[in-house]
């Protein structure tokens, strides 16, 4: 089969200027369910989220957020978009989700008094991969603020776009509003989470592409996870093999993509562009150039559905940068240089200063193209157990994740077993001088089988 690239202008749309240029915190807004016909994209960057640091060997850098604003900003991107810088959450907020004693913990333990904490530690699964620095909670406020004003955003407009996320916590405020929301996740890393939290209810329809060997952190992810209950049929999981190019994901992609919203008809996208599916990407195994990562992003906004786009992992940082830029260029209609604008951080995108650098072709593809097929086609199988969308009565929704799962469970205990079976076949320091960051092997892809933080 041929290569393609997808670095060329067959992703990228004709742009419309409008030069309303907007700054502001989000106020409440009235809602619309409605199509729309004209695109309007915002754009939700807290400037302190990236001052924040895991520890000097640790692959994740918050800082990658900072490089990404600073080519937003300077290739312009800016301009064609509503900009907001996205207020913290509240206490209330991240308690919809999280345990009251994690909340605590999070809130109260700081680098100095660890020691005190370390009898719990387990039980929060903190440690090496999940370490505490300074900060942390006021971090956490930071992205998921971000994410849930993004949600509300939404509400009025066709696309939000942002970097950092609680993506549970804005798929929960997006559900107060819109009656089937999709969660799209093409991080390498399952999304196992988001499958996690909304497994049960068929109001959530899950798709995640990712690598699946059994032991590849998170080691969930196998294509039988299909959901349960209600939510019956509402996972869908592609497992992909080391490897995989553009021509192959892309394709899959489209296909998965266009029954998955064809059966579940969704009002509402959330679409998590989690970069270490990249090519080189430090803890990556795959082959995908930025092109095809962006192509992802342009098949979804292509059906004009409103559509919260996140970020996700990635760990090779000038790559993540380069790619959340060109996807956000997507969202805008905007076609960039592949010459990098001078920019504050510009020596971290040596020795090329292109936005599309050469990722792909340096591990052997393992997908082969009758493990493709087999993979949509267990897909297909799966989706054609969904008659047609769930038909939703549009009810107020519980003010936490337990009470919204509750209430599912209270309209099974309605419906006799043998009925749901039939008809329901169906998650301050930002660089030290010991800094692990770009070196001679940064490009090079480990493929190792743990990560320290999936969701950024």
């Amino acid at each position: 089969m041929p290569r393609r690239s997808y670095n060329d202008e067959s992703v990228v749309a004709t742009f419309t200027e409008d030069n309303k240029t907007k700054t502001k915190y989000m106020s409440p807004r009235s809602v619309r369910l409605a199509s729309h016909d004209k695109t309007r994209v915002a754009y939700f960057h807290d400037e302190g989220v990236g001052n924040y640091h895991y520890g000097e060997r640790h692959p994740m850098k918050p800082h990658r957020l900072t490089l990404t604003n600073h080519l937003v900003l300077n290739y312009g991107l800016h301009q064609k978009m509503e900009v907001f810088q996205p207020r913290r959450a509240t206490d209330s907020e991240i308690l919809e989700f999280h345990a009251a004693d994690y909340v605590d913990f999070l809130k109260r333990v700081t680098p100095d008094n660890a020691e005190e904490f370390e009898q719990v530690f387990s039980k929060f699964n903190v440690g090496d991969d999940c370490p505490v620095f300074s900060g942390i909670y006021e971090f956490c406020q930071r992205y998921a603020g971000a994410t849930i004003e993004a949600s509300r955003k939404l509400i009025a407009n066709a696309s939000g776009f942002c970097y950092v996320n609680d993506i549970v916590l804005g798929i929960l405020e997006l559900l107060r509003y819109f009656p089937r929301v999709l969660y799209v996740d093409i991080d390498i890393h399952h999304g196992d989470g988001v499958q996690e939290a909304f497994y049960s209810t068929d109001r959530v329809m899950t798709v995640s592409f990712h690598k699946y060997n059994g032991d590849f952190f998170p080691g969930t992810g196998h294509i039988d996870e299909i959901g349960s209950n209600l939510g019956k049929y509402y996972s869908v999981n592609v497992p992909l093999r080391d490897g995989i190019d553009d021509v192959s994901y892309v394709w899959l992609f489209q296909e998965v993509i266009d029954a998955v919203i064809g059966t579940f008809q969704p009002s509402a996208i959330v679409l998590q562009c989690g970069a270490d599916s990249l090519g080189c990407d430090r803890l990556g195994c795959f082959n995908l150039s930025i092109g095809a990562h962006g192509k992802c992003v342009q098949i979804i906004k292509e059906f004009k559905i409103p559509l919260l786009v996140v970020g996700g992992g990635g760990y090779t940082v000038r790559n993540v940068a380069r790619c959340w830029t060109y996807e956000t260029s997507i969202l805008v209609d905007t076609e960039l240089s592949n010459d990098l604008p001078p920019n504050e951080y510009i020596d971290f995108f040596k020795p090329d200063y292109q936005l599309h650098p050469h990722l792909s072709g340096r591990l052997e593809n393992m997908n082969d193209r009758q493990y493709l097929l087999k993979v949509r086609e267990r897909v297909m199988e799966q989706l054609r157990y969904l008659d047609a969308a769930p038909s939703i009565q549009m009810q107020e929704i519980p003010p936490d994740i337990q009470g919204f799962l509750d209430g599912d469970a209270e309209l099974r205990d309605a419906e006799d077993d043998s009925e749901i079976g039939k008809e329901q076949r169906r998650r301050r320091e930002v660089m030290a001088e010991a800094e692990w960051y770009e070196g001679d092997d940064d490009n090079v892809g480990e493929g190792v089988d743990s990560v320290w933080a999936k969701d950024l």
